[in-house]
């Protein structure tokens, strides 16, 4: 069961560094800031948690945000570029569930998940995956083991190809549970 979201996620974003110059409330999807911001270089997550994009249209690198205070942001997670687009991932309650697989189009070895999972070599002898198939729940997957690297955002659906995605192949796997709100 996934709750909208749309009243219980909310974040603040700031021209500035500390808060500070023009701002902009955000409580759904902003596929493209510039209308409100010329920039953004700080924000804050009062409830919810965000995937926020350099690029508009939810394109570029992906930062995961959770609730707190991103005072210079840029420096922390070691950003070129500001936050140009912004997705809210809806609060899930349920089971978690999800298919990963050696290959594009669904080739390969295939294993299923329902849990985190911080090496896909050390658990399944799978030195990473290429494509996967989310059932249940919101996800987090990561290009290098132990959740480090450059990440993306996957909520249910299939996901055929990551070549799409920069080509990434992804190592480690970490479901958004309510511990991340």
């Amino acid at each position: 069961m996934t709750t909208s979201g749309m009243n219980m996620c909310k974040v603040i974003f700031y021209e500035d560094k500390n808060f500070q110059g023009r701002s902009y409330e955000c409580t759904s999807d902003c596929a493209d800031m510039s209308p409100y911001l010329s920039r953004c270089h700080s924000c804050r997550v009062e409830s919810g948690c965000f995937m926020m994009y350099d690029r508009p249209n939810y394109m570029g690198n992906q930062y995961f945000f959770r609730r707190g205070e991103y005072a210079d942001y840029m420096s922390m997670f070691g950003m070129s570029d500001c936050i140009r687009s912004c997705r809210m991932i809806p609060m899930h309650r349920g089971s978690f569930r999800m298919r990963i697989y050696e290959r594009e189009n669904f080739m390969g070895q295939m294993y299923e998940m329902m849990d985190d999972c911080d090496s896909t070599m050390d658990r399944y002898r799978m030195p990473h995956c290429q494509s996967c198939h989310v059932m249940d729940g919101h996800w987090l997957m990561y290009e290098q083991p132990h959740y480090r690297g450059r990440m993306s955002y996957f909520r249910p659906g299939e996901y055929r190809s990551f070549r799409d995605m920069g080509s990434m192949r992804f190592m480690s796997m970490r479901r958004i549970s309510d511990s991340f709100y």
